[in-house]
């Protein structure tokens, strides 16, 4: 049997959509370095695995590196993963699917995918939830995605939830922080 070099190509081309990262490991760890410290999450890839994939690609690519957290809200949430310190808009890949109903809830410290209105218009952008946040969670409507949670260094994001906010003058974002709070990497740890 003859095989085309075309079809061979396709059958040996990877997937680039995250889950070829530590493709068994249903718990990977990253490390987030950010200028007010460092702190790791632990990624639950059994309960959300779209949404780690699409995470773990974003980071395995560098895309996180020097982005901001642009939205700080104290005892509520710290966003960031789509900006630029200048306020530039980074590239995305296309939205992924909606894991709210997952059964992962939106509590204090977890990680979840931030959104628009449409509820799976996810595509890079995340947030730490910094209390129990159950009106993100789904209900009649489409929640938030919860994809882990925060394993060590929470006093950091204690931290970065209690710096001064106000209007950025730039993007005109209303909640952003006054002196920029900089992701300078997001690494993915080796597997234990």
């Amino acid at each position: 049997m003859m095989f085309s070099t075309t079809a061979v190509q396709a059958k040996t081309k990877r997937v680039e959509d995250g889950s070829h990262i530590q493709k068994r490991n249903y718990y990977p760890k990253v490390k987030f370095s950010t200028s007010m410290g460092d702190f790791v999450v632990e990624l639950n890839r059994r309960k959300a695995p779209m949404t780690v994939n699409n995470f773990l690609r974003y980071a395995d690519k560098g895309m996180f590196n020097k982005t901001i957290f642009h939205r700080v809200v104290a005892e509520f949430v710290v966003q960031g993963g789509g900006y630029t310190v200048e306020g530039d808009e980074k590239p995305a890949f296309d939205p992924i699917f909606n894991e709210s109903g997952n059964g992962l809830t939106n509590d204090q410290y977890t990680i979840a995918m931030a959104r628009q209105n449409d509820p799976h218009s996810a595509m890079r952008q995340f947030f730490f939830n910094m209390s129990d946040n159950p009106s993100l969670n789904p209900g009649r409507r489409w929640g938030y995605a919860v994809f882990g949670d925060v394993v060590e260094g929470t006093d950091v994001l204690d931290a970065i939830s209690q710096v001064e906010t106000g209007v950025d003058e730039v993007t005109g974002f209303p909640e952003a922080p006054l002196e920029p709070v900089l992701i300078n990497s997001v690494t993915i740890l080796p597997e234990e």
